[in-house]
């Protein structure tokens, strides 16, 4: 695994397409679709992500 990319990247849209412009020149083209199924997950992803470092978090304040 890579480590985790701190900035949030740039995204646009061009030709019908969704771009993302992603770290170290990378970039993902998605149909509008593919981008806002994709955009879903991240959230829910990044959510449950905070949740548990929160309760993480918390857990650690109770010791």
């Amino acid at each position: 695994m890579t480590r985790p990319h701190a900035q949030p990247r740039n995204v646009f849209h061009e030709n019908g397409e969704v771009i993302i412009d992603g770290p170290d020149g990378a970039v993902i083209a998605m149909t509008p679709e593919a981008a806002l199924r994709t955009a879903g997950r991240l959230d829910e992803a990044a959510l449950d992500e905070l949740i548990a470092r929160a309760q993480s978090d918390a857990g650690r304040t109770l010791l």
